[in-house]
């Protein structure tokens, strides 16, 4: 990768976030800082309202801090402008859900290309990459297939698909296995597993599930809003 392998992909410094509910504030983090080593498996854990969808929509851009500073590549994300913050988010983040959030009337082939129509690449590049996908998450033979015609396992891996087909730094997962059977979950994480060291991708997962936790290269305990635990995979050992 071009970036130093020590620099993380992604720092918090301080960073908290409140919303706002009628006349009241309410606070969702509370002076977070932590950073998100590269090429690895980085997981966000805690109880149902602890903050993490909200720390993980700001890690994606999707949200910006009440206050601290969030670094994305280098990039003080919080600082750019609503047009370069979308532009940034287009070209170096994929994105992961549990409901898949496939688009219903394009095929699977036409959904993982669809990332690359929106970067503007020319046709016959976009066709090799979204063929090359298809390959790598083995469904080329379901590559004309919409999403209703897809198994939950295939719909993720389409998913998967299209968050790694313009090579992002960083996919943000927000609870990928949550609506799949243990089997077909396990297929997906090691699925996953192998894009990220193919590809020399870096994953952050919001998670619940115990057997995707059991991958972590990094964990991070979020509860009540506030980092209560920070842990590696050698501390883990």
């Amino acid at each position: 990768m071009s970036e130093p392998a020590y620099r993380p992909v992604a720092e918090l410094t301080s960073v908290s976030k409140v919303y706002r509910a009628g006349k009241l504030d309410v606070p969702a983090l509370k002076g977070i800082s932590l950073a998100i080593q590269r090429e690895r498996f980085s997981m966000l854990v805690g109880p149902s309202g602890s903050g993490k969808t909200t720390l993980l929509n700001l890690i994606g851009c999707i949200d910006r801090p009440s206050e601290g500073a969030v670094q994305v590549e280098g990039e003080d994300v919080a600082a750019l402008s609503d047009n370069a913050l979308s532009d940034f988010r287009a070209r170096m983040l994929g994105f992961i859900f549990q409901n898949f959030s496939l688009i219903p009337v394009l095929s699977a082939y036409e959904n993982i290309e669809y990332p690359l129509m929106l970067l503007g690449r020319p046709a016959r590049q976009r066709r090799e990459r979204t063929l090359a996908m298809l390959e790598a998450v083995g469904l080329i033979d379901q590559r004309h297939q919409r999403p209703n015609q897809l198994s939950g396992g295939q719909k993720q891996r389409v998913a998967i698909g299209r968050a790694l087909v313009k090579d992002p730094a960083l996919v943000l997962a927000d609870e990928p296995t949550a609506n799949l059977d243990s089997q077909t979950g396990a297929a997906i994480i090691a699925l996953m597993r192998q894009m990220q060291e193919s590809h020399a991708t870096t994953f952050v997962f919001s998670t619940h599930d115990p057997q995707l936790m059991s991958h972590a290269d990094q964990t991070f305990t979020i509860r009540d809003g506030q980092l209560v635990e920070s842990l590696s995979r050698a501390s883990q050992c």
